[in-house]
């Protein structure tokens, strides 16, 4: 086929669908392989000029009749990739005539022809990266958004973000206007199309305002940034990211980001990783909604002069008194700095990313960690009364930063209200349900957002949700508690200390329960697993979760008490297969290991 006109995005895909097209003669079971390379220039096209706008593609490549066997030929139609798109370009020849078996669905996503973004391309990029969240491998991503998509998403939306002030004004003051609000992701990216589906797109009435930490701790990280961004160059007047303290290279380091992006981009991983932080900085760090309503990431933060006052010895200047910062402190802050300064003026981008409510009055240096400050309801109440304020939305914790304390609410259901005074409230506003994805504990919270209508913008409403069904994945993170700093990290940090490196289940791996009983069965399979111990007797291990599991999700006409127990059962014979698979890996490595030496022995004996 000729290659005379694609570009390098469209060049790499063919190249790509050219391996798969191999792959698949090579591999399917009743396929002729004379002529593989038949298949392969049977991948072709459809003039984009036949499509009213550029979006998403998926392959399609002919099986090639001449190449399947009569048994070949007799697969069901349902075992047929169900493929929504066809894969078209600008100088394209023909349509790809059929689809992919469901074990080798490949979907991909092209940048626009003209550079310009449409509802359709968003909507259609959603449905490719849930599709492929699903349906492939996380080391597969690479081939579904390439870089050069990444790289033009990030570069148009950050020719916007970062002509923006640090608090952006959103006038929203129409009749029929209304405003979400949503706290941390955690990249829980299902959850997120939940919460859109639930709340609604963003549209010409409806804005959106996100305080933040929308990668780490969950496995889809750059799923939610780049739609994210998607949305914001769509609709920059409708849609605000804002940034949280989890958007910078010291958290991304440590909870999981970087490790995704590594794994998702191999070889290519420093350069999209480093890009990726280039945008963090450009995110602005606040709202004002409506002159009355104003969200941040951590909370508030001091004053630039005291933060920029030189003077003293360190033990003086920790008994120096911390005034409160105010908006036009704020609007002073060079946020072009990718992790938050200890010290100097730019300390206040530590303040408004790190920053706790207290219920002690004042305004002070947290204790036990070097970022951000405490602040209590009296500072609340000065900040919402000079600048004329009723309300403030903050994220930045959920359930367990407040797990066992008693000052705040719980975080369960996803806000609490911290502060209530004469002039206003303070709300935290948490949007992770299920939280946290990778974590020795999983609590069963809900995720919230907070709905802000017109007229009366300081009264808001909190929608609570469940978590949404999401595939089984390894975790990214990878933290050695010796080796932390744990002086600088706040309570929610602490206690996640998940490790990919062993055989065995990571510890933060919640295992599916079922109440077999409900069925009348008392003798359930369990995830334990006993073992010889060398000596005699045995050990229990646990069957570690798989990160693929054949069969999941089912058919949505099964119901439960089945569903729970399908569940179950579909996710234990995975564990099981992925644990045998593994030990037996290891074996032959070891018995490899041994017949080296062994030979190495042997020539040492005959020399």
């Amino acid at each position: 086929m000729s290659y005379e006109g694609l570009d390098d995005q469209r060049m790499n895909l063919v190249l790509r669908m050219k391996e798969i097209a191999h792959g698949i003669v090579d591999k399917q079971p009743g396929v002729a392989i004379a002529r593989p390379e038949l298949l392969a220039d049977q991948v072709c096209f459809v003039d984009e000029g036949t499509r009213d706008s550029p979006v998403v593609e998926s392959t399609k490549i002919s099986n090639g009749d001449a190449l399947i066997d009569e048994a070949q030929s007799m697969i069901h139609e349902d075992e047929m990739l169900d493929v929504e798109h066809v894969l078209r370009f600008e100088n394209g020849i023909d349509e790809v005539q059929e689809s992919l078996l469901s074990s080798c669905f490949q979907q991909f996503l092209l940048w626009p022809t003209g550079d310009c973004i449409t509802l359709e391309w968003v909507q259609d990029m959603m449905f490719i990266l849930e599709k492929a969240s699903q349906k492939t491998l996380p080391t597969e991503f690479c081939h579904v958004v390439q870089t050069v998509v990444v790289y033009k998403l990030i570069d148009a939306a950050c020719s916007i973000l970062r002509e923006e002030p640090n608090c952006v004004d959103i006038n929203c003051l129409g009749d029929d206007s209304r405003v979400i609000v949503v706290g941390d992701i955690h990249g829980q990216f299902h959850d997120l199309m939940l919460l859109l589906k639930h709340a609604g797109a963003p549209s010409e009435n409806q804005f959106y305002v996100f305080n933040g930490n929308y990668v780490d701790k969950g496995a889809w990280g750059i799923e939610v940034f780049l739609v994210l961004l998607a949305w914001k160059v769509l609709m920059p007047q409708r849609v605000y990211l804002l940034r949280g303290n989890h958007e910078s290279r010291y958290c991304t380091e440590r909870y999981g980001f970087k490790k995704e992006v590594w794994t998702k981009y191999g070889d290519q991983s420093e350069d999209v990783y480093n890009k990726f932080l280039e945008c963090f900085k450009d995110l602005p760090l606040a709202s004002v909604i409506a002159n009355c309503v104003y969200t941040t990431h951590g909370g508030l933060f001091r004053s630039i002069h005291a933060a920029a006052d030189p003077s003293g010895n360190p033990k003086q200047k920790k008994m120096q008194r911390v005034d409160l910062g105010s908006l036009a402190d704020l609007s002073q802050i060079k946020r072009a700095c990718i992790d938050s300064p200890l010290e100097g003026p730019n300390m206040l981008l530590s303040d408004i990313l790190w920053s706790k409510p207290s219920n002690r009055d004042g305004l002070r240096g947290n204790a036990g960690r070097k970022f951000g400050l405490w602040w209590g309801p009296d500072c609340t109440e000065a900040f919402l009364r000079h600048h004329n304020l009723k309300l403030i939305i903050r994220s930045h914790e959920g359930p367990d930063a407040r797990d066992g304390g008693e000052d705040f609410g719980d975080m369960l259901n996803g806000y609490s209200i911290d502060h209530d005074g004469e002039s206003g409230k303070l709300y935290t506003l948490f949007s992770a349900p299920d939280y946290p994805q990778f974590g020795k504990r999983r609590y069963t919270n809900e995720g919230a957002y907070a709905i802000l209508k017109s007229p009366d913008f300081a009264s808001p409403s909190f929608q609570s949700f469940k978590s949404a069904e999401r595939p089984m994945v390894y975790p990214y993170l990878d933290l050695d508690a010796d080796d932390m700093n744990l002086s600088k990290l706040d309570s929610s940090q602490i206690d996640i200390q998940a490790s990919t490196s062993d055989f065995s289940a990571p510890q933060d791996a919640v295992r599916p329960e079922f109440d077999f009983e409900a069925l009348g069965i008392y003798n359930a399979p369990s995830w334990t697993v006993q073992f010889p111990d060398g000596s005699g007797g045995t050990q229990a291990v646990q069957v570690p979760r798989a990160p693929l599991v054949e069969g999941l999700p089912l058919p949505p006409n099964i119901q439960e008490p089945h569903k729970g127990a399908y569940e179950y059962l579909f996710e234990l014979v995975a564990g099981l297969k992925h644990m045998i698979a593994t030990r037996e890996t290891e074996n032959m490595a070891h018995v490899s290991a041994l017949q080296s030496r062994a030979r190495k022995r042997k020539d040492r004996g005959q020399g």
